[in-house]
């Protein structure tokens, strides 16, 4: 009886449990606890069969199976549902990363020397930073917190700040040139940095402002692909969608800055991205 009652409690806990937890409990560890609960459910059901009358009557009469049946099914329902959301998810990712992909190759076309064949594999769009372990970052001593990345960011280690600030002080002096070989450093330095989106970004804006479009684009587009939610996202995506559009790509300008109004909605680049399509004749 006690397992019946603590088995119920489980069951019923689950959603608030999920609900609390949230990004932390990953879909794999709901389907895990639900295959454990009927698991454990039919491990009950066993006993209770094999128990005879004095167990069922001990579970609360003969009602005990139908509540299991009950039980059961919510438990299917849930794991159904569950793995559709799984498979959401995976199209949708699979989805960006195709679209990024896509872009990337379309930038390499139109860059001069570089040959398609050569680009790396697409990170999987939502991935970990690659490389955390690589980079000559220096090991974090005496910290501060990212200048750039607002506040509650990771501590940097000076030398990491440093070097962001240089290339920031490049960029804010008109050394654009400059300011885009600092940051182009400053990514190869520091891959895991929590300033690599920011920096990716910065780099982007002193591109365009030496004229080197396409790498601009490039930047935006891994600006945005490294943190797609991060701070500097809905600018990334409408630079995006802005430095395409003055490359001729304009189907694909279209597309990526009405992706700016639907990931963010509230954002104020959402009336540029409207405005910039306009501009651009979009349907």
């Amino acid at each position: 009886m006690k397992r019946v009652l603590l088995l119920c409690a489980a069951l019923a806990a689950m959603p608030v449990a999920a609900g609390a937890q949230g990004k932390a409990q990953t879909l794999a560890d709901i389907r895990g606890q639900l295959s454990r609960l009927a698991a454990d459910l039919q491990a009950l059901r066993s006993e209770l069969v094999q128990g005879g009358a004095p167990a069922m009557q001990a579970a609360g009469g003969a009602s005990a199976l139908d509540r299991m049946n009950a039980m059961e099914a919510e438990l299917s329902r849930l794991t159904s549902q569950t793995e559709q959301v799984q498979n959401s998810v995976n199209r949708v990712v699979a989805d960006g990363t195709n679209r990024i992909g896509d872009l990337e190759f379309r930038l390499c076309e139109l860059e001069e020397g570089c040959d398609p064949a050569n680009l790396p594999i697409t990170q999987s769009l939502g991935g970990a930073p690659a490389g955390g372990s690589q980079g000559t970052a220096a090991p974090v001593v005496t910290t501060q917190p990212a200048t750039g990345a607002g506040t509650g960011a990771p501590e940097l280690a000076v030398a990491e700040q440093a070097d962001y600030d240089r290339a920031k002080a490049a960029l804010d002096s008109g050394d654009f040139q400059g300011a885009a070989e600092k940051f182009a450093a400053f990514g190869q330095a520091y891959p895991g940095s929590p300033l690599t989106g920011e920096a990716q970004y910065l780099r982007g804006e002193a591109l365009e402002k030496v004229g080197d479009t396409a790498n601009a684009a490039r930047a935006y587009l891994q600006a945005f692909s490294g943190e797609p939610n991060g701070p500097r996202a809905p600018a990334a995506l409408l630079r995006l969608g802005a430095t395409l559009g003055a490359l001729g790509q304009t189907q694909e300008a279209c597309v990526t800055l009405g992706e700016v109004g639907t990931r963010f909605p509230a954002a104020p680049e959402a009336v540029e991205a409207q405005a910039t399509m306009r501009n651009l004749n979009c349907q």
